[in-house]
């Protein structure tokens, strides 16, 4: 990917991030945009599924990151680290929130979320 649309990318999914907020319902993790709709969620056990309740795919206690056919798309390390299915570095999720790209630029904050779940937005454009 180019980097400035690399960048670009990444701008829009902060600005749209900023609109999203996550509820808790039962055992899941309830993805929400600024107008309240939901647009997926997290299950206790890593399912992600679309605002239709499709299977989208998961997040493995281990880190790994699956799309819908089961395929390795990246990884988030316990450190924040995140990887794509190449195992190239392509950013970080920091424990105070800090989301930055693989240039170590600054894209965004996230709050109360689990990192995993973050990177899922930010690195692998679930929602």
């Amino acid at each position: 990917m180019k980097n400035s649309s690399f960048l670009k990318l990444f701008a829009m999914a902060l600005l749209l991030f900023m609109a999203v907020n996550v509820a808790q319902v039962g055992n899941a993790q309830t993805i929400r945009n600024s107008s309240n709709s939901t647009v997926g969620k997290i299950e206790s056990d890593g399912t992600i599924r679309n605002s239709s309740n499709s299977y989208i795919g998961k997040i493995e206690s281990n880190g790994d990151i699956r799309d819908s056919s089961n395929r390795l798309i990246g990884k988030i390390s316990s450190n924040g680290e995140v990887r794509n299915s190449s195992n190239s570095y392509i950013g970080k999720i920091e424990s105070d929130g800090t989301v930055r790209n693989s240039s170590n630029s600054c894209i965004g904050k996230v709050e109360n979320v689990d990192r995993r779940w973050a990177a899922l937005f930010f690195f692998f454009d679930f929602f």
